[in-house]
């Protein structure tokens, strides 16, 4: 009997990905090839070896070489991480052609921008011939893929998901909400909104006289200005265990972006049943976080809200940060690899 295949065409590899690829592996007895941007990361993150799963570096393929490689493997569907990489999109075209599935991935949300509206009009007529179908991470990108041109048929839910084995709170010593300190993990990029946290922690600190800690986890272009704040400790990117390690450590989770599409760490973070402090830019906001539920909401781009916000974090009891955490965990639960993997083979026929 012909080994089921399939195919990844990646920009990078992240480590939330595995438990997708591992559960392909075992629940699905599918053989996984991986092909992966090694060049001008992001993210200093290597590939575990995993049994029945194949990295590919794609600085090692040219358009040309791609293509016959996918024709080697034979795939019986094919992941490609959006339409930016023309070798991808190169081999896609092909094997659409061939009667493969072609599922592409959504993270973006609908902002009814002017770009958005350009390529929604466009889409049709220079990339629909790439892909079948679209693999969304929740609501707001089904209305950027619906308006691409997928029809609900072809549209598929749960794109991100956490790592949930791991990322589990009743898996670990509950101590981690009485010990007054905000988190944050992530690039310290502005579209993160790194000034902004640093800004608000500032005015928490001076203005309310503010007494949590902030931990901040991560690399990126504004590493510097996190330096030498009063109260805040800087640790290097971090694998998921020194991550956990960190956030039992942690009273809540912080994410002050401009600007963030999805934003795996929330629903991480929830797992391990942290309170949220969310900018309302957080795309993830619309399936892991209910105002006021499991956290507390603040207005993009402003760290006086924000720094209000952690003041009101800051004067709660330990009773209302744990129901609150309760709260995080319960709604992590809404997806796992197992609900994204099964997404996934609902394509298949």
């Amino acid at each position: 009997m012909k080994k089921k295949k399939i195919i990844f065409l990646y920009s990078e590899v992240v480590g939330y990905l595995i438990p997708i690829f591992k559960s392909l592996v075992e629940d699905y007895e599918f053989e996984v090839h991986v092909v992966f941007w090694d060049k001008n990361r992001m993210k200093p993150y290597k590939p575990v070896g995993t049994k029945g799963v194949f990295y590919y570096p794609s600085s090692n393929y040219n358009r040309k070489q791609i293509l016959t490689f996918c024709k080697h493997i034979s795939p019986d569907i094919v992941y490609v991480s959006g339409w930016m990489d023309k070798k991808y999109l190169h081999a896609t075209k092909y094997l659409k052609r061939e009667g493969v599935p072609i599922v592409t991935g959504f993270d973006d949300r609908w902002v009814n921008s002017f770009r958005q509206k350009l390529g929604a009009f466009l889409f049709p007529f220079l990339y629909k011939k790439y892909f079948s179908h679209a693999w969304v991470a929740g609501v707001e990108q089904y209305e950027f893929a619906s308006r691409l041109g997928f029809v609900k048929e072809k549209i598929i839910f749960d794109l991100l998901s956490a790592n949930t084995e791991v990322f589990d709170k009743n898996k670990y010593e509950e101590k981690h909400l009485k010990k007054k300190t905000f988190l944050y993990v992530g690039n310290f990029r502005k579209v993160k909104g790194t000034d902004i946290l640093i800004e608000a922690y500032k005015i928490y600190k001076e203005r309310f006289n503010g007494d949590w800690s902030l931990v901040c986890v991560g690399n990126g272009e504004l590493d510097k200005i996190l330096k030498n704040v009063k109260g805040l400790k800087l640790y290097p990117y971090s694998n998921e265990q020194e991550l956990i390690n960190i956030a039992l450590k942690s009273s809540v989770f912080i994410l002050p972006s401009r600007n963030d599409q999805w934003g795996v760490v929330v629903h991480e973070f929830a797992g391990l049943g942290l309170p949220l402090l969310l900018s309302e830019n957080v795309g993830a906001k619309c399936t892991f976080f209910i105002n006021k539920f499991n956290g507390l909401l603040f207005e993009n781009n402003s760290p006086e809200e924000l720094a209000q916000k952690m003041k009101e974090f800051s004067q709660m009891n330990y009773k209302d940060l744990k129901v609150m955490g309760e709260n995080s965990y319960l709604l992590s639960k809404r997806i796992s690899p197992q609900f994204s993997v099964a997404n996934l083979m609902s394509v298949l026929k």
